[in-house]
């Protein structure tokens, strides 16, 4: 595999980056995105597909794809659009989409949308909240996580953030009437730095798991969509998403090794199970 090579591209609001690896095979293009994950967080998982040529990029607001219309707020609609726009500029479609996280829910709303675009779609552990049975209480501590980052900045509201996904098991209007978490438990900063921006806590905290899926066309498109769940994830947040999501397309959750961050090898400090991942999600696509 080559080195990556960057990209940009103008899109309505921003300029996305993007990186194309150069596989020494013919297999179909593999699309890896997260959000607000970047490129960056899926430098060990591309490594384990020399045999593809491998696409990456940075979402809207994040990391070097900045916004340039100054919108407080990504929708996923932008989202889907840019992952269009990626695929168009680097050939076409039909590629295969590994998708994780926010990046899963945005996939699938391309998928909904465009599905003459992916052959196979892995979504994995999108944190579907508007999908859950408890959605109501979900929503909001995601609608408080964002309140308290602009009010409070990062410290306090990433607290609330890794408190809230970690949780395992429904949510409930109690959940907001405890104690907020103190930052320092989690090696966070206490103190406003005044900084604003970030593209987890503002640009896609409020929309990401609030996004109204098109099940009737995700049930109805053209490309093979596999909606993945961690074995080690529980009935956390995301894992709780996906599968409440394959339940509404009628697909059974596949099960991957690890957790939310299992295909990380080191990236931004965290490393989960990235050979055995790499080689469940490669067993995935070759089906």
């Amino acid at each position: 595999m080559t080195e990556p090579q960057t990209h940009t591209l103008e899109a309505p609001g921003a300029v996305l980056h993007y990186d194309v690896r150069e596989g020494d095979g013919d297999a179909t293009p593999l699309l890896i995105v997260g959000s607000p994950m970047a490129a960056a967080g899926f430098t060990t998982l591309a490594s384990h597909f020399g045999d593809r040529r491998v696409v990456t990029y940075d979402p809207r607001g994040s990391e070097r794809s900045a916004r340039t219309d100054g919108a407080d707020e990504n929708e996923v609609e932008e989202h889907a659009d840019d992952l269009r726009l990626v695929i168009e500029a680097v050939g076409g479609g039909p590629v295969d989409v590994f998708a994780s996280s926010g990046g899963a829910v945005n996939a699938l709303a391309l998928v909904a949308s465009r599905p003459e675009l992916v052959r196979t779609l892995v979504a994995h552990e999108p944190p579907a909240s508007s999908a859950l049975p408890d959605a109501e209480a979900a929503l909001a501590i995601s609608d408080d996580i964002r309140a308290t980052y602009l009010a409070s900045g990062f410290g306090p509201a990433m607290a609330k953030f890794l408190a809230f996904v970690s949780h395992d098991g429904p949510f409930d209007a109690a959940y907001l009437e405890g104690p907020a978490p103190d930052p320092a438990a989690f090696g966070l900063p206490a103190e406003d730095d005044g900084s604003r921006g970030d593209a987890l806590l503002q640009l896609n905290m409020g929309t990401c798991g609030a996004y109204e899926h098109d099940f009737k066309a995700l049930r109805a498109a053209v490309a093979r969509i596999v909606v993945a769940v961690g074995e080690d994830s529980g009935d956390t947040l995301a894992a709780r998403g996906a599968r409440a999501v394959g339940e509404r397309i009628g697909v059974a959750p596949t099960v991957l090794p690890g957790d939310h961050g299992a295909f990380l090898g080191g990236e931004y400090g965290q490393t989960g199970k990235p050979d055995e991942f790499a080689a469940a999600l490669r067993d995935v696509l070759d089906r």
